[in-house]
């Protein structure tokens, strides 16, 4: 092996000084293994690809072994020699026969994916060096037009992208590991006796509807203005929140057991506004008094308790405008690494942007859409992003909300998991009350507004993997708090 190795393993160049990491000797030993057996290329190549290569001979001799080997055929000294005899570099290292040297120098197959992480890894470490330099050198020239502020994203976002490189694609699973993971998914609801294999969103009736929320779902929360969306976004966030524990779960990892951390994305309300929702719910005070500051001494002191109690929650709030998609994604992607994740809501879907200035807006709709089922899958967690409805849905007769009402429906119905509509009759009932001398109808419509106040509608219009239907809850709009029903046939008894 010594005779063909040019540089030290530790990555410091014998002969130029070179400090880049790298090891000449790691690179030799795997293409050795690979041209005596072309099975080990298909153990190493969810690893490394030709770029991760530090010798640009070592890239090319992986380039041309891969495409042959993908097309079924042998990748050896002798198979590879006609390909690879012009090439200058190989000529300097001794032309053909450096081949057959390789293959002498062969590591055992076991350790091909070793070798294939410690090329790869000295590949990420030139990057970042890289990376490094061409941050400083921006930072160096004073420019009008490069913003200190814009430099720091784009430095951002050039280490997410480059924190992302390298996630092996799973791949196909086997039919028993895919059994066992939904035996497991069982057994967590089966543990909550017959509960929810989801995170609760603490609304009963709800969750008996979706099983809770589950990883990797988008769910969509659509509604008309005024029909409470964001305060039943607001009131699952909370939630969650509100009942997150930290723990051992059943596969052994450390993270949420109940309830869980949570990411909000406010691109219509600022923090503040969102933070006082939150508080008006939990203290029970309305949330027009906390915005004038009309308040008495009792609801002032019960404001001042719930915000010391809700100090440690794990609800994170975003409040920047007009997101891109993208940076929506390596937001969630850092908080996650920072504090956890467990349910991302996004207020609301048409507020974001697409990365491209895409003139076509269903095209950009298309796009942010299948980003945030992206981010669900990626992260594993529940991601439930608001809708705007339509306004088709005013001239119907009857209001509830249909697919069909979905702006731009076509992409947000195909993307999502499970599509919901808030709807309060209350609402439009409220605005149709007639002029006092008309004693009947004043009549009727009081009758009709005692049996439709402070109720609310939920409408489940598509669900994958679960029944459609409507879920009644209870709507405090004083308090922005959506909550469980009482039926009838509950009033009186105890309830579970």
């Amino acid at each position: 092996m010594n005779e063909i190795s040019i540089f030290n393993a530790s990555g410091t160049g014998a002969e130029d000084g070179d400090p880049m990491p790298h090891s000449i000797e790691a690179e030799q030993q795997l293409l050795g293994a690979i041209l005596t057996n072309n099975d080990i290329y298909d153990r190493v190549a969810a690893i490394i690809q030709a770029q991760h290569f530090y010798d640009p001979v070592h890239a090319h001799i992986y380039e041309v072994a891969a495409a042959r080997i993908a097309k079924n055929n042998l990748a050896s000294p002798v198979t590879l020699k006609a390909f690879l005899e012009d090439d200058p570099g190989l000529k300097e290292l001794g032309g053909p026969s450096y081949l057959a040297r390789l293959a002498g120098s062969a590591i055992s197959a076991y350790a091909a994916r070793d070798y294939a992480q410690m090329i790869y890894d000295m590949a990420i470490r030139r990057e970042l060096i890289g990376l490094g330099h061409n941050i400083a050198s921006k930072a160096a020239k004073v420019d009008v037009e490069s913003e200190p502020r814009e430099q720091i994203v784009e430095a951002e976002q050039a280490l997410y992208k480059l924190s992302e490189q390298g996630k092996a694609d799973s791949g196909f699973v086997s039919f028993l590991r895919a059994v066992t993971e939904a035996v497991n998914t069982a057994n967590a609801a089966y543990q909550r006796e017959g509960g929810l294999a989801g995170i609760s969103t603490g609304l009963t009736d709800l969750d008996k509807k979706l099983g809770g929320l589950h990883p990797s779902d988008l769910l969509i929360l659509a509604g008309r203005p005024s029909m409470g969306k964001t305060s039943l976004a607001t009131n699952i966030a909370f939630n969650v929140a509100k009942a997150y524990k930290r723990g051992q779960r059943p596969d052994g990892t450390e993270g949420a057991i109940e309830g869980g951390v949570v990411g909000f994305y406010s691109l219509e309300m600022s923090a503040e506004q969102l933070a006082a929702r939150i508080l008006s719910e939990a203290s029970e005070v309305p949330s027009e008094q906390i915005r004038k500051g009309d308040m008495t001494e009792a609801e002032f002191r019960r404001f001042v308790d719930a915000a010391k109690s809700l100090e440690a929650c794990p609800l994170f709030i975003d409040d920047t405008p007009a997101l891109p998609i993208a940076q929506l994604a390596a937001r969630a992607r850092r908080l996650k690494r920072t504090h956890g994740l467990d349910l991302l809501v996004i207020d609301y879907l048409q507020l974001c942007r697409g990365s491209s200035r895409n003139e076509n807006r269903v095209n950009e709709i298309s796009e942010i859409t299948m980003g945030m089922k992206a981010i669900a899958k990626e992260l594993n967690i529940p991601v439930i992003a608001l809708s705007q409805l339509s306004r088709q849905v005013e001239a119907r007769e009857d209001k509830r909300p249909q697919l069909s009402d979905l702006r731009e429906s076509g992409s947000i119905e195909q993307d999502s998991d499970v599509v919901m509509f808030v709807f309060r009759e209350e609402y439009y009932v409220e605005r149709e009350k007639p002029s006092d001398d008309r004693l009947d109808e004043m009549a009727s419509w009081q009758e009709r507004m005692e049996r439709l106040h402070g109720k609310a509608e939920v409408v489940i219009g598509k669900q994958r993997h679960g029944p459609i239907g409507t879920v009644d809850l209870a709507f405090e709009g004083r308090f922005t708090r959506f909550s469980n029903l009482v039926q009838p046939w509950q009033q009186g008894a105890d309830t579970f």
